[in-house]
């Protein structure tokens, strides 16, 4: 991936390993922050909102996990 500002749609698909389809609702949800240029309205994610999206992920998962812990099997086969 290149090092310029802004980055497709593909591009943001591709660094997530998501389909097109899946990136254009994150968007279109607003749950990841683009905007729309040039006459056909093609979406646009800055860089930095994409970096700043998987670190709010990242948090988002680890507080999850801290909530769903995972029961040990022996504890679940004794019950």
């Amino acid at each position: 991936m290149s090092s310029e500002r802004f980055l497709l749609l593909a591009d943001v698909a591709d660094t997530l390993n998501i389909s097109a389809s899946q990136a254009y609702a994150l968007v279109r949800s607003g749950e990841l922050e683009a905007i729309k240029v040039g006459g056909r309205g093609q979406w646009r994610v800055e860089r930095t909102k994409l970096e700043a999206y998987i670190d709010r992920q990242y948090s988002q998962t680890a507080d999850w996990v801290r909530e769903n812990p995972l029961i040990e099997r022996e504890d679940a086969e004794s019950d």
